[in-house]
């Protein structure tokens, strides 16, 4: 019969498929429950990790000043800064700064860098300005250059103007204006100059002969007032008030007196001198022995007016370093 061979294939099949599902599964029991899967290993928390501070929990002090603490302003850009020209500066010379003035007897100043003095062989001398501007030397008060300071003034019981450079400052400055003369005196020896007596107002010339000689004389100004000839007399009266200064003066002035002494004795002598040597009457060409004594009489007077500079320096001295 067919229907039964049907069915008999049916369940070969169905025993078959539960076959190979019993393979796969493993053996099993029936009429129990399935084994449940074991429960997963729960994972390790790490634990918490420990501040090495504890952190500061802001106040209201510290909340109050982060609040009203103002922002710092933003910085302006730099601007270019300019160096200022100095008053009466000539145009274009703004390289470096001026290192001389120049003042005006109308009381305008003037900087510059280069000052020089032109003597021009037609003309009157004048002041040049960095090569730019001329300025006659009656127009000037002052100025200063490479040498030094020097102020145009009027020398005592002169009408002339002079330039006269500063040698010491203070409450009695120094001032000194050096000239060169010719000396026609026997033996070129020079004589001092009484008006302006100073340091160096003496000279020599060649032997028996005349010859140039450079003077230096020097002037004094007591708190900026007039130019004065710097003799004992007139220092004496300006140092009335410090006694250690009149001591000093004092003493020049002996050396002064012989001074003059030594130059009327040693010119007296040497004219003597030469009256006997050109009264020879034998014919030969003799020098009298009085030349040689008035020589060393003329030399006395070199040592006695270093003296008295000396002293003049000391007492100038003394009197600006006293308060």
């Amino acid at each position: 019969m067919k229907i039964p061979t049907f069915y008999a294939v049916w369940l070969l099949v169905l025993l078959g498929a539960y076959a190979a599902q019993a393979q796969d599964d493993g053996p099993r029991q029936l009429g129990t429950l399935p084994a449940m899967p074991p429960p997963a290993k729960p994972r390790a928390v790490p634990a918490p990790r420990q501040l090495e501070s504890v952190p500061v929990v802001p106040t209201d002090t510290t909340r109050r000043a982060a609040v009203t603490a103002p922002l710092p302003a933003p910085m302006p850009p730099a601007a270019p800064v300019y160096a200022p020209t100095p008053a009466g500066q000539l145009p274009g010379n703004n390289a470096r700064p001026p290192r001389f003035q120049v003042g005006l007897k109308n009381g305008m100043v003037y900087t510059a860098n280069d000052v020089e003095t032109k003597n021009p062989l037609f003309g009157r001398s004048y002041l040049l300005l960095d090569g730019q501007r001329k300025f006659d030397l009656t127009e000037i008060g002052f100025y200063e250059d490479e040498t030094g300071h020097y102020v145009r003034t009027t020398l005592p019981n002169s009408s002339r103007e002079a330039t006269l450079r500063r040698e010491k400052t203070g409450r009695i400055s120094l001032y000194s204006i050096t000239t060169t003369q010719y000396s026609s005196g026997p033996g070129g020896f020079g004589y001092p100059s009484y008006g302006g007596f100073g340091y160096g107002g003496y000279g020599y010339g060649g032997y028996p002969y005349g010859g140039y000689r450079t003077i230096k004389t020097e002037y004094f100004s007591k708190d900026n007032g007039p130019i004065q000839n710097l003799t004992s007399n007139n220092l004496m009266l300006a140092t009335k008030d410090n006694a250690g200064a009149q001591q000093l003066l004092l003493e020049s002035r002996r050396y002064q007196q012989a001074t003059v002494a030594s130059y009327l004795v040693g010119g007296g002598l040497l004219v003597a001198g030469l009256m006997q040597s050109l009264r020879a009457t034998d014919g030969r060409a003799t020098i009298s022995p009085l030349v040689y004594v008035a020589l060393p009489v003329l030399i006395v007077p070199i040592v006695l007016q270093s003296k008295q500079a000396n002293n003049q320096r000391q007492a100038i001295a003394l009197y600006n370093s006293a308060r």
